[in-house]
């Protein structure tokens, strides 16, 4: 796992500015801490940090092909390098060394942008052709699925990329100010997802694309890959499953280093890690966390997995401490992300790379299989939601409306919610379960002025292209489709990627192999939903490896139990930042009146709190200047 940054200037003749490129370097270094690469050539600089994983040698980059006109950077790992390289050096190319990396060069030579169709792995690719003269041509690619991240920016001078916004901002062309959308994103969703990051001219390269520029003045990204988009198939061979699955996990434990996993004790690392297990001669090292909240803790099921397969088991517990939130997680994260599972993310990678450089991951068996509750949930309100028609929809929704909010109260009781929701689109509906602040509760909490400013953006309007976009399906694959175009890239593989690379450990997630997903996100409904609960198909394939309580036990998820956190050891932290909160930005009345409700017990604003508690620090550790 790596990182890399660079520019490509309209001005061909422009000096190597060896400095700037190692000022953008220098921000991802946590992401390379063993080597360093700094190249420049006809007005295009490449930079590179390495964390060695295979081919410890020979994997230094930029790599060039035989004739040193074409270069390749790349963060991620190529899986089916192996028969590339086969296939390559019959057609005649020649090889320096062992790397996975130095296939993409000879690939490209041959196929062109063509060669991300063959590719098998995760990645963030940089291509620079020199093969035309005072013209060189750029080619930036991303995975299908987003599992590695990649950014740019066009400016008066040229074209800059990154593994991470900070390196663009590292360069000095661009202002640190940040877009307005951007604030309303983040506490809607939690996250700031599509084209346009949270920094004023940086965009996102999304997922499955790639982009191609030589000298142009407005490049545009194009797909190269999606989801299915219409049908649905009706096969779920369990035998064919779990062979599927040891083969995508066996081809993730290649490397040259100590290679381990995370374990928790859910359906999802347990499969992976057992799969693990079968592949390897040697006790497979594991590391799982845990907290005191016992409803929170899944630790004693994790160890009976662990002892179960023979594992090498590490534990820790993790304890509540603001210092990560406000001093080292926003460095890590230069786009906010209000997911407080960054925490634990980080600790377990932390602790594993103490043990390990590589870990397997069982993130992805949720979005293929729907195993999330509001995805669960989703089923059984469009269900109720037919059986009222539109006239019995109108009643519930004003019945929503009347209806108390209660947050006080037991679940059983908090129904409105609910109501709102059968009385809404399924789109919106889904989305709305999704979100963690409603949109007119984030106006609230505005400014006067910048709440009149942002008044007409609505961030469910880009959700809803992706969730319209397939057809002839059901809602609940429409719903996981714009789940895999939303929160599976910009939330949760950005907190998977962020935290582990903080610790500088190389994360893998077998259960999006791009193969996989598109033979089973599609599944028919009754193959993923049934009985109240998600991921049946994949449940009752692993009935002949995992036991009842991992596989019928409650989900948890691997979150931290906020609630009691913000009452308690975090509050003063909370209560600082909601007093330094810039008056521009936030309404620091409204600020105030939920913070004294939720200690008072009378409302649960955890999410809110913590949002604003990242936020706050985020802020202020990289400088925003201002909002655009």
């Amino acid at each position: 796992m790596c990182g890399f940054c660079g520019y490509a200037l309209h001005d061909a003749r422009a000096p190597f500015d060896k400095a700037r490129l190692r000022r953008m370097t220098d921000t991802i270094v946590h992401r390379g801490p063993d080597d360093e690469g700094l190249e420049g050539r006809e007005g295009v600089a490449m930079g590179f940090r390495r964390l060695s994983i295979i081919d410890l040698a020979g994997g230094h980059q930029p790599i060039w092909n035989e004739n040193r006109d074409i270069a390749v950077l790349c963060n991620g790992e190529i899986y089916n390098f192996r028969e590339l390289r086969a296939e390559l050096l019959k057609r005649g190319h020649v090889f320096r060394a062992g790397s996975d990396v130095e296939t993409l060069v000879h690939l490209y030579e041959d196929e062109g942008p063509e060669l991300l169709q063959r590719l098998v792995g995760m990645f963030a690719i940089c291509i620079v052709d020199f093969r035309e003269e005072g013209k060189p041509k750029v080619l930036l690619a991303r995975d299908r699925l987003g599992i590695k991240p990649l950014y740019w920016a066009l400016t008066e001078s040229g074209l800059y990329w990154g593994s991470e916004p900070k390196t663009l901002l590292a360069s000095g062309v661009l202002s640190r100010k940040i877009r307005g959308e951007g604030l309303v994103d983040y506490f809607v969703q939690g996250f700031v997802g599509g084209e346009n990051s949270i920094w004023e001219g940086v965009q996102r390269l999304q997922a499955g694309h790639y982009m191609i520029w030589q000298g142009d003045k407005s490049p545009r990204s194009k797909s190269y890959w999606d989801l299915p988009l219409e049908g649905e198939r009706d096969d779920a061979d369990a035998p064919e499953l779990l062979e599927w699955i040891d083969r995508i996990v066996e081809t993730r434990m290649l490397a040259d280093v100590p290679l381990g996993a995370f374990l928790s004790g859910g359906i999802d690392s347990s499969a992976v890690v057992t799969s693990m297990a079968a592949a390897s001669a040697d006790p497979v090292k594991a590391c799982s966390v845990g907290f005191r909240e016992k409803s929170h803790d899944e630790l004693d099921i994790a160890r009976k997995t662990a002892e179960r397969l023979g594992l090498e088991h590490h534990t820790a517990i993790l304890e509540p401490d603001p210092k990560l939130a406000m001093e080292t997680l926003p460095w890590f994260f230069d786009e906010p992300l209000a997911d407080s599972s960054t925490v634990p993310t980080w600790l377990v990678s932390k602790m594993a790379r103490e043990h390990v450089t590589v870990a397997l991951s069982g993130d992805g068996g949720d979005e293929v299989f729907a195993g999330y509750r509001r995805q669960v949930f989703d089923v059984a309100e469009n269900r109720v939601r037919g059986a009222l028609g539109t006239p019995g929809r109108k009643v519930v929704a004003a019945l929503g409306a009347l209806y108390p909010r209660l947050a006080w109260a037991p679940r059983v009781l908090r129904a409105k919610s609910v109501l709102q929701n059968l009385g809404r689109e399924p789109g919106r509906a889904y989305y709305a379960s999704m979100t963690q602040i409603g949109l007119q509760e984030v106006h609230e909490l505005l400014a006067p002025d910048l709440r009149h400013a942002l008044g007409g953006y609505d961030p469910y309007s880009a959700y809803a292209e992706h969730y319209e976009k397939p057809r002839r399906c059901d809602s609940l694959y429409r719903a996981q489709y714009a789940d895999f175009k939303s929160w599976l890239p910009d939330r949760l593989l950005v907190k998977t990627d962020r935290a582990s690379m903080a610790a500088s450990l190389e994360v893998r997630v077998p259960l999006l192999d791009h193969r996989f997903v598109e033979r089973y996100a599609n599944l028919r409904t009754h193959h993923k939903v049934r009985n109240g609960r998600g991921k049946h198909a994949l449940r009752e394939a692993l009935r002949s490896r995992l036991p009842s309580e991992v596989l019928d036990g409650a989900k948890r998820g691997f979150d931290t139990p906020l609630r009691a956190w913000l009452r308690g050891p975090m509050a003063q932290a909370v209560s600082e930042a909601i007093e330094t909160a810039p008056s521009h930005v936030f309404d620091g009345a409204a600020l105030r009146s939920r913070f004294d409700a939720h200690q008072r017990g009378a409302a649960d604003h955890s999410q809110l709190l913590w949002s604003l508690l990242v936020w706050e620090h985020w802020w202020k550790r990289h400088e925003v200047s201002g909002i655009s």
